[in-house]
């Protein structure tokens, strides 16, 4: 990797266990969607029930409203839930009461969540209560021993931006309250699921666009072969990140690494 000029890195099974998925993020976010979405309803009512354009903003929670329903009206698998037109997730007056929606979201959301379905919505909803969640201190993730140090490491000549399915404001809220402190000085941009598919070569191009860099100077960190086959397809260079816990695989495509002290 010499002359690397970028790290594009991701965070499930890379930098953290991907049991800490299964284990602490998605049982937090299904612990704390139902008070999380009657807290952010309540202030709609008090507004009197009227959406403004800050409230459709696109990191708001009612653009995840209406994107979650948008996309359960796409839904093609009969067996999903389906939420009706409601206040909270659309901005025409129904004529309902906006928390009459909860039900209906928390049953499409537990379908979701039960079948790991990439539901932008979804993510972006859980990234919300996640953030929270770490900005609390009530929930935190161990960062494997050898991030600080590539971190350290890497930003003394090259960028580091992260890549991960979880939305940017919880990556944010992570790396600035890790287990090892304020990581997030190192890290220079942050991309989630709104860029792109992360199999999709399209997505990786895009990024090292943003990144003012061309695919050739980046590589990318994942436990995952079909991002990694994605990333080189764009020109990245790839590593293969094997962590205690991750699913066994024998792909020689990558180079494979088993800890980050091995990328210099």
């Amino acid at each position: 990797m010499t002359g690397c000029g970028g790290y594009l890195v991701d965070v499930e099974g890379t930098l953290v266990s991907c049991a800490a998925r299964t284990e602490q993020l998605i049982p937090y976010a299904r612990a704390h969607f139902e008070g999380f979405l009657r807290n952010g309803i309540a202030g709609l009512e008090r507004k009197g029930g009227d959406l403004d354009a800050d409230d459709l903003d696109a990191d708001s929670l009612f653009h995840d409203l209406a994107l979650l329903q948008a996309e359960n009206h796409a839904e093609s698998d009969p067996t999903a839930p389906r939420i009706r037109p409601h206040r909270a997730v659309t901005s025409q007056r129904t004529g309902t009461d906006p928390s009459e929606a909860i039900p209906e979201i928390l049953s499409y959301i537990e379908w979701l969540t039960g079948r790991d379905k990439n539901s932008v919505a979804l993510k972006s909803l859980q990234g919300k209560i996640w953030k929270s969640g770490f900005e609390s201190g009530e929930l935190k993730l161990e960062l494997f021993g050898d991030v600080p140090r590539a971190f350290a490491r890497w930003s003394s000549h090259a960028r580091i931006a992260i890549y991960s399915s979880g939305s940017v404001s919880a990556q944010r809220a992570l790396f600035s309250r890790s287990s090892y402190g304020d990581l997030s000085r190192f890290v220079t941009a942050y991309f989630d699921t709104r860029t792109g598919s992360k199999t999709d070569g399209r997505s990786y191009v895009a990024i090292a666009k943003e990144m003012q860099l061309a695919p050739q100077e980046l590589c990318f960190f994942s436990d995952s072969p079909c991002e990694l086959d994605a990333a080189r397809g764009a020109g990245m260079g790839t590593r293969l990140v094997c962590r205690p816990g991750n699913a066994p695989i024998a792909v020689k495509d990558h180079m494979a690494i088993q800890s980050l002290d091995e990328a210099p």
